[in-house]
C-alpha cells in the first residue's frame, strides 16, 4: 500500500514539473520507487517498473535517472521505447535529451523496429525531429527476404530511406549487392549507389560506379564504368540498362559486348543484348573483332551499320551478321558488301549483294562470295553467279577469269588453283622474266572461252590455264587483243575501296 502511494506521489511530482521547466514539455514518469539524488536535487533516482512519456514517446526500464532541470533521462536494463504505433527500440542502457529530442541507446544488440523493418546494432541514436536512426558500429537490417549490412548508416523512419556506408551488403534470395555507399528505400525497393558497386545474381554479375538497382524487379541503371558479366559474355558501356529477370540489356556510348570463349568483341555507340533469345547487336560505328585462337595476330574485323551476334545454347557466339555498307579486314584477305554473315566455329565468311573480296593482288567479284580460313590463312574462296577474278598487270591491262561459279583453293595461305565452272572466259597476259635485272616483260596474251577452266597459281599469280569442254582459246600479240577481251563484260576494278588496314573498314 505504501509503495502504491509513493508511485502516485512521484507521478504527481512528474506532472508538476511538466508545466514548470522553462515553459517546455518535460518528461513525465512513473516508478515503483524513487528518491532525489543526495548531491543533486534536480536528479530523481527511479526504480521498479519505470515508465516515462515525452511528447507521445513512451519509455520503459528497470531503473532510471531523471534530471528535471536539464529535462533528460538515463535508463538501465530491459529498455523499451515506443515512438509510435509501428516504431519501437529495445536495449540495455539509454540516454534521452528532452530538449534536443534525441535518444542514444546501447546493448549487445539494440533492436530498432519500424513496421516490417528490423535494424540491429550495438549502439543507436534516434533523432525524433527528423525521424532519423543512426548507427556507427555495424548495423544489420532485415525486411522480409532482404537484408542490409554496413559499418555505419542512417535510417529515416518517416520515408523508409536508408543511407549506409562502408562495406555495404544488400542481399535477398536472388541477388547480392556490394558497395561502400548506398541509398535504399524499403518501400520502393530502389537502391542508388555512387561508388564502385558489384551486384551478383544467379545468372549475372553487374558492376558500376553510379546507378540504381531495384531488388524487386531486378532492373539496374548504370551511368559510370558499367559492366554486365553473363557467363562468357561481358557487356560494358558508359550507360547501361539491364533487366536481370528478362536477361535483357540496353547500352549507350562506348559499347562493348565480348565473348571471352570465342574471343569475339562487338563495339559500337549503341547496343542491346537479349540472352533469352540468344542475340546481341551494336550500331553506330559498329565493329566486330574475332581473334584467331591459334594465331592471335590474325584478327577478323567486320564493320557495318548494324551488327548482330547470335549465340548457341551454351551462350557462346556462333554467328555474326552485318548489315549495310559492310567491310571486312584480315591480314590475308579483305572484303566489302552490302551485308555479310560470319560463322565463327567454321571460320566461314559470306558476302552478299555486290560483294568484293581481295587477297594478295587478286580481286574477286560475284553475286555471293564465301571465304573460309584455317590456321594457315585462307583455305577456300567460293564465288557464285557472275563471278570474275581480276589482277592488275599495268595501268591499262588486267588478267581476268570469268564464269558462273569460281572456286579458288589455297595451300598454306597461297592460292593453288581455281576452278572456273560454266561459261568460262579468260584474258591472261603472258610474261617473260629477266632474272638478271629482276624484271618482267609482256610477250603476248591468251584469251578465249571454254565450258570450264582451271587456273594454276604460283606465288598467288596466274601461271597457266587448262580449258575443258569445247575451248576456243587464242594467243594474241600485245596490242592486238580484241576489245571484248580487254575488259570482260561486268568488269569493275575498285581497288581504291580496299581496306589496307583494319581502321579502313570505317571508310566507305
Amino acid at each position: 500500500m505504501q509503495s502504491k502511494r509513493l508511485k502516485i506521489l512521484l507521478f504527481i511530482i512528474g506532472l508538476f514539473f511538466m508545466w514548470n521547466v522553462y515553459g517546455q514539455k518535460v518528461i513525465n514518469y512513473e516508478a515503483g520507487m524513487g528518491s532525489r539524488k543526495s548531491d543533486n536535487n534536480d536528479v530523481w533516482i527511479l526504480y521498479q517498473e519505470v515508465k516515462a512519456e515525452h511528447e507521445g514517446m513512451w519509455l520503459y526500464a528497470d531503473s532510471a535517472l531523471l534530471n528535471t532541470k536539464r529535462n533528460d533521462f538515463t535508463a538501465y536494463r530491459h529498455i523499451k521505447i515506443i515512438i509510435d504505433d509501428t516504431t519501437t527500440i529495445t536495449g540495455d542502457s539509454m540516454y534521452y535529451d528532452g530538449q534536443c529530442r534525441i535518444v542514444n541507446i546501447w546493448a549487445d544488440t539494440v533492436v530498432f523496429v519500424d513496421g516490417k523493418t528490423v535494424l540491429k546494432t550495438p549502439q543507436l541514436s534516434y533523432d525524433r525531429n527528423s525521424s532519423r536512426a543512426t548507427y556507427f558500429w555495424w548495423g544489420h537490417t532485415v525486411n522480409g527476404i532482404r537484408t542490409l549490412d554496413s559499418r555505419r548508416g542512417y535510417y529515416f523512419s518517416n520515408t523508409e530511406d536508408f543511407e549506409i556506408y562502408d562495406e555495404v551488403v544488400l542481399q535477398d534470395t536472388s541477388s547480392r549487392l556490394l558497395t561502400d555507399t548506398l541509398y535504399y528505400n524499403m518501400n520502393t525497393d530502389e537502391a542508388r549507389f555512387v561508388s564502385p558497386t558489384t551486384i551478383y545474381s544467379d545468372s549475372t554479375i553487374i558492376y558500376s560506379e553510379n546507378g540504381t538497382y531495384n531488388t524487386e524487379t531486378r532492373k539496374s541503371k548504370s551511368y559510370k564504368n558499367s559492366r554486365v558479366i553473363n557467363g562468357s559474355k561481358i557487356l560494358t558501356s558508359d550507360t547501361l540498362y539491364y533487366d536481370d529477370i528478362a536477361r535483357y540489356g540496353e547500352a549507350i556510348s562506348n559499347v562493348s559486348i565480348e565473348d571471352t570463349v570465342n574471343l569475339v568483341t562487338c563495339i559500337g555507340e549503341y547496343g542491346e543484348t537479349d540472352q533469352k533469345n540468344r542475340y546481341s547487336y551494336v550500331t553506330n560505328d559498329a565493329l566486330v573483332l574475332q581473334v584467331d585462337k591459334k594465331k592471335k595476330t590474325d584478327t577478323m574485323y567486320v564493320h557495318g551499320d548494324t551488327i548482330y551476334v547470335y549465340n548457341n545454347s551454351d551462350n557462346e557466339a556462333e554467328l555474326i551478321r552485318a548489315y549495310y555498307k559492310v567491310k571486312t579486314y584480315r591480314n590475308d584477305y579483305q572484303g566489302m558488301s552490302d551485308s555479310a554473315n560470319y560463322w565463327i566455329k567454321d571460320s566461314l565468311l559470306v558476302l552478299y549483294y555486290s560483294p568484293v573480296l581481295w587477297y594478295d593482288s587478286m580481286q574477286c567479284v560475284a553475286d555471293t562470295i564465301v571465304a573460309t580460313h584455317g590456321a594457315d590463312g585462307v583455305k577456300q574462296v567460293n564465288m557464285q553467279q557472275n563471278c570474275m577474278l581480276i589482277e592488275q598487270v599495268d595501268d591499262e591491262r588486267y588478267n581476268q577469269v570469268k564464269g558462273r561459279h569460281i572456286n579458288v583453293y589455297f595451300d598454306k595461305g597461297q592460292a593453288s588453283y581455281a576452278d572456273v565452272l560454266s561459261n568460262s572466259q579468260m584474258c591472261y597476259y603472258l610474261t617473260e622474266e629477266d632474272t638478271i635485272h629482276n624484271t618482267k616483260s609482256l610477250i603476248g596474251v591468251n584469251a578465249g572461252v571454254s565450258t570450264n577452266m582451271r587456273v594454276y597459281f604460283v606465288k598467288n599469280e596466274p601461271n597457266r590455264v587448262t580449258a575443258y569442254g569445247a575451248p576456243d582459246m587464242q594467243t594474241y600479240p600485245i596490242g592486238r587483243l580484241p576489245e571484248e577481251y580487254a575488259k570482260l563484260k561486268g568488269f569493275r576494278w575498285i581497288t581504291d575501296s580496299r581496306p589496307r588496314k583494319w581502321q579502313d573498314v570505317f571508310i566507305w
